[in-house]
């Protein structure tokens, strides 16, 4: 079973409150772009959907740390991200998207590598691909963005979005206000969005 709902209330209670005192970056949501800027979703998953990443607490706050340090280091905007036992999303605004997609590649490679070595299964397929799609509109951008955040409850690790320690959810609603997102998830519903993608 996933490590997260062996802890007790307190214990995760604790964890929430020590990765928020990290800080973890978040940008303001954005109302327009100018041209030549892009945004895109991007999602990838654990080969066969195996919960590799929940091996630990410990390898989930790593792998995020590596993923969002990535993000940094190729986008202008990193606007939302989930990191789920067997896949993760994020929203990202960057001119270089292959190039940012080329490192996903050498990052799943390195890791794969590590965590075969720790779990003892040299040669096991740790991922299966990472997928970007780009964002069409405003409405793409919210909806994508509301489904990144409620993805663990979704899958019903938690029953709210800022719950799930390994997510910009929290970080979200402290800028912009319950209520703002409230009106985001209202006017942006999910719906159907990425149905089958993550199961």
């Amino acid at each position: 079973m996933y490590t997260w709902r062996k802890l007790t209330p307190n214990e995760q209670s604790a964890l929430l409150a020590s990765r928020l005192a990290t800080h973890r970056p978040w940008h303001s949501p954005p109302h327009q772009f100018p041209q030549g800027t892009h945004r895109f979703f991007i999602t990838a998953a654990c080969y066969e959907h195996v919960p590799i990443i929940a091996h630990s607490l410990e390898r989930m706050s790593t792998f995020e740390s590596s993923l969002l340090a990535l993000c940094e280091e190729y986008a202008q905007n990193t606007f939302a991200w989930c990191i789920l036992p067997n896949h993760y999303h994020v929203l990202v605004q960057t001119d270089q998207i292959k190039a940012l997609l080329i490192s996903l590649g050498q990052l799943h490679g390195r890791i794969s590598h590590q965590w075969n070595g720790e779990d003892h299964t040299r040669g096991r397929k740790v991922w299966h691909n990472s997928v970007e799609r780009a964002i069409r509109s405003d409405r793409h951008f919210w909806a994508s963005l509301n489904y990144t955040h409620h993805n663990p409850v979704k899958h019903g690790y938690v029953e709210r979005w800022q719950d799930w320690p390994w997510s910009s959810a929290s970080a979200y609603l402290e800028h912009i206000g319950r209520e703002a997102a409230q009106h985001i998830w209202k006017t942006y519903p999910v719906l159907d969005y990425g149905k089958t993608w993550d199961l």
